[in-house]
């Protein structure tokens, strides 16, 4: 069975930092050859990519989080961190991790779903 598990996820003062993982587990195929996305979705608002790192290791972000936010990869590749920096209000949301063999970087069409953790930001 696929599973995959966030964890990280709290409450944090603006300008402070968390970093969220998600751990794989259940995958047929090696893990190598997944690629992996962050999502995040905030009451009221559509679900928006965040971040993506595909099996090159070739990474994507959101224009709301470049240059804050980092995804990378457990050396086996299971499991995905998300370091956030200089977290804003306006990251408050709950965050997702996705996996597919495809490569859908910040498309929300992976077929494998983390059921998320919440970041809460204050000011």
């Amino acid at each position: 069975q696929v599973q995959l598990v966030e964890s990280g996820g709290g409450s944090v003062q603006a300008g402070g930092s968390l970093r969220l993982s998600c751990a794989a587990s259940g995958f047929y195929y090696p893990y190598n050859i997944y690629n992996w996305g962050w999502f995040r979705q905030a009451p009221g608002k559509d679900r928006e990519g965040v971040a993506a790192i595909d099996t090159d290791g070739n990474t994507r972000y959101g224009d709301s989080v470049k240059g804050r936010f980092t995804i990378f990869k457990d050396s086996a590749n299971s499991i995905v961190y998300l370091q956030m920096n200089s977290l804003k209000p306006e990251d408050t949301a709950t965050y997702y991790c996705a996996a597919d063999r495809a490569r859908w970087f910040l498309q929300a069409k992976y077929d494998y779903w983390g059921r998320g953790t919440q970041v809460t930001v204050s000011s």
